[in-house]
Order: structure tokens, then C-alpha cells, then sequence
């Protein structure tokens, strides 16, 4: 068995290696794709072996795969480019019959009607298509996805967004869906199959800002604001439009409750209970203050 991963200089990509060769997969036997061999020479002095990779140019995938391979599709980062980009990935996957192609999709799959889900509904049809044997890890948000601007909340003691109070996402760690990414690219038994993975207990953002506000000792609220003054608010930081409009979006599937799902699929796969998010607040708090 070899094992090839996309993407694999990425935040995500980085954990899944970690806990391939934690189980004792051995280094050579994995492939790390990366845009930048300069920027992924850490993982080649592992013993894994390198390949330069770039979703937008299909040529650099041309004899990339194996049919003995199983492939972790890490979906781009580029939205509204992620169509065309996973397509040369998955041509190439099918060009040479590999053993399985897993993905890094969305919560909800096809019932996730929410605008970042777009790509990733079209990427699975993709690999449906092609008829290679898929795993779809259709991930929740993570929970890191609340700490970019950590500081900046502490700063003004608000969490500013469009989502109602009382409203629940189920998030996890990108930790976790790193381990259930790594646990699916082992054994037959995840062939043909979706996962729905989130995090085991949803939050709202008023314990979001209570539990912050109990570690940090300063008082943080969580500030409701319409749609149209969310999307200001991140245009005003410099944002696209476009990508503003996504992110509000996402607010808006968080109120409907598309989010909220807690399944046990995550936990089941990694044979663990998922990080709380608590525990994530004070890593992220631990990471600010170094």
C-alpha cells in the first residue's frame, strides 16, 4: 500500500502525515504533494517522498498515481477556482485507477445548500463520476476558524458576527478531522463511504464568549449584528466582497442549524471523543500568549 496526500504543506495536510507515521506507516511508503519542494523539505528529511503538485496546472499531476495508491484529496483553499483545480487532481487519479481517493468535503454533503458548499458538492459528483472507490470526509467547521482574530477580540471584548443567539455549531479540531482522515486511508472497509464528522457537542457563541471570558478573566460578549453589517465589517478589514459573502452565508447555515449535526461519525473514526472547545480556546490562548 502507498499512500499519496495533496496539499500535504497545509495546516491539515501536516496532521494527517503526523498520525500516518504515528500508526507506523512507514515514511516511504507515503508521497507529500506540495506546490513548493523549498517549503516541504522538512517532510522529504522524514523520508517521505516529495512530489511538486499545483491543483492549477494538471500537467504536474501526470504520472503522479499508482493504482495501488490511496489518495487523499485535500480540497484547495481558493474558493471559486476548486472545481476546475480538483477536477485535474481526480483525472489524473482515474487515469490511473488508483485504490481509493478520499476527500476533504462538507458537512451535510448534498443537503449542505450554503454557498461554500458549492464546490464541494460538485467535487464529489466528480469523484462519483469518474468511479473510482471514494471516502468523503464531509467535515463540520473547525474549530480554529474562531481564533484568527483572537487578540482582536480580547481587545475589544466582543465577538462580532450574524449568528442569533442560541444558534449551535458543532465544530472540532482540525486535530481531529487530521486523525479521521489518516484512520480512513487504512483497510477496505471505508471504501464507498460518506462521513458526516463535526465535533460531539455543539456550542453556541454565548458559551463560546463565557467559557474565553472564564479563562482570559476579562468579560467578552458575543455582539449580533445583521448580514449587511457582518459583510461591512470584513470588507472594512480588507476581505474580498465575494469571500465576505461566503462567510456571512455560513452564519446564515449556522442559524438554520445546518451545523449543529453531531453524529459521532468523528469520534467514532478516531476512537476518541473530539476536542472540546474549551480545550481548543486555551490552546489557542497558549498560542497568543508565546
Amino acid at each position: 500500500m502507498s499512500i499519496v496526500i495533496t496539499g500535504a504543506n497545509g495546516l491539515l495536510g501536516r496532521l494527517v502525515i503526523a498520525d500516518l507515521l504515528a500508526a507506523g506507516v512507514p515514511a516511504d511508503t507515503v508521497t507529500a504533494v506540495a506546490r513548493s519542494e523549498a517549503k516541504a523539505a522538512d517532510l522529504a528529511e522524514l523520508g517521505l517522498r516529495l512530489h511538486v503538485g499545483d491543483y492549477d496546472r494538471p500537467e504536474t499531476f501526470a504520472g503522479l498515481f499508482r493504482p495501488e495508491d490511496r489518495v487523499l484529496l485535500i480540497s484547495g483553499s481558493e474558493v471559486g477556482k476548486r472545481i476546475p483545480q480538483h477536477g485535474n487532481v481526480i483525472e489524473a487519479a482515474r487515469a490511473a485507477g488508483v485504490a481509493q481517493l478520499a476527500y476533504t468535503s462538507v458537512f451535510g454533503g448534498p443537503k449542505a445548500d450554503f454557498t461554500l458548499a458549492d464546490e464541494h458538492r460538485a467535487t464529489e459528483q466528480l469523484i462519483i463520476d469518474s468511479g473510482l472507490p471514494y471516502t468523503f470526509l464531509r467535515n463540520n467547521w473547525y474549530s480554529e476558524v474562531y481564533f484568527g482574530d483572537l487578540a482582536g477580540v480580547l481587545e475589544r471584548g466582543a465577538l462580532v458576527n450574524s449568528v442569533a443567539p442560541g444558534s449551535r455549531v458543532a465544530t472540532a479540531a482540525r486535530a481531529d478531522y487530521a486523525a479521521a482522515a489518516a484512520a480512513v486511508l487504512h483497510g477496505d472497509e471505508h471504501l464507498n463511504q460518506a462521513y458526516e464528522l463535526s465535533g460531539d457537542i455543539a456550542w453556541t457563541f454565548g458559551e463560546f464568549v463565557a467559557e474565553l471570558s472564564r479563562q482570559t478573566g476579562r468579560t467578552v460578549v458575543h455582539a449580533v449584528v445583521s448580514p449587511e453589517e457582518q459583510k461591512a465589517i470584513l470588507t472594512g478589514v480588507g476581505l474580498p466582497e465575494g469571500f465576505a459573502d461566503v462567510l456571512v452565508d455560513v452564519d446564515d447555515a449556522i442559524n438554520r442549524g445546518l451545523l449543529a449535526g453531531t453524529p459521532g461519525d468523528l469520534s467514532r473514526l478516531t476512537g476518541r471523543p473530539t476536542t472540546p472547545i474549551g480545550e481548543s480556546i486555551a490552546a489557542a490562548l497558549a498560542t497568543l500568549a508565546a
